[in-house]
């Protein structure tokens, strides 16, 4: 019975953390989220990059194919006041046009989409001004290659774009010399 009792009286003290032990632990956490929390940061903004760059090429087919499918012009553009504008941190809309192919009349023309604007200070940029219109043959009135580039704020290098052809194809750049810098379908960095 007296060992039952220093067994039981034996285990009661050995049962918790020494403060040694309980301060290497933290160590080790504060080490190991030093080094992963940029790392995270990296990956949420790359996340971010490529989820705009999906939805920009998506955006762009659903043009196409209402050009195609409506058998009438299709106008991407930020609009203020019914006016396409050069500010293309603002909301984009995408309709079908019949009139002038940079205003947009509420009372005669189809809305198809509208995409929701950028967060506050990433840029997207557009390299032909202020619309982006598809011919009801799916093919770009503007009369060659296009982009449309996302930069996220103070990544500028992560930057991730939407080329699209004169066929009206969209692709989304790519890193293909492997620098971590995406590229046009012509080899050339995006540049914010």
């Amino acid at each position: 019975m007296k060992q039952l009792t220093k067994r039981v009286m034996s285990n009661k003290y050995n049962a918790g953390f020494t403060m040694i032990e309980l301060l290497v632990t933290v160590t080790i956490l504060g080490i190991a989220s030093i080094i992963a929390i940029p790392a995270l940061n990296q990956f949420i903004i790359k996340n971010k990059t490529d989820n705009e760059a999906i939805y920009l090429q998506r955006f762009v087919l659903t043009a196409r194919n209402a050009a195609i499918n409506s058998g009438q012009q299709v106008t991407i553009c930020p609009l203020n006041a019914g006016t396409c504008t050069n500010d293309w941190s603002k909301d984009i809309s995408m309709f079908i046009n019949t009139t002038d192919p940079s205003k947009y009349d509420a009372a005669a023309e189809t809305m198809v989409k509208v995409k929701d604007q950028i967060s506050s200070g990433d840029k997207l940029l557009f390299n032909d001004g202020a619309t982006l219109i598809y011919s009801p043959t799916g093919r770009l009135v503007n009369g060659r290659n296009i982009s449309l580039i996302y930069c996220p704020k103070a990544h500028h290098s992560m930057a991730r774009g939407v080329t699209i052809s004169l066929s009206g194809r969209a692709y989304i750049t790519q890193d293909t010399d492997n620098d971590n810098k995406d590229e046009d379908r012509a080899g050339n960095e995006l540049n914010c």
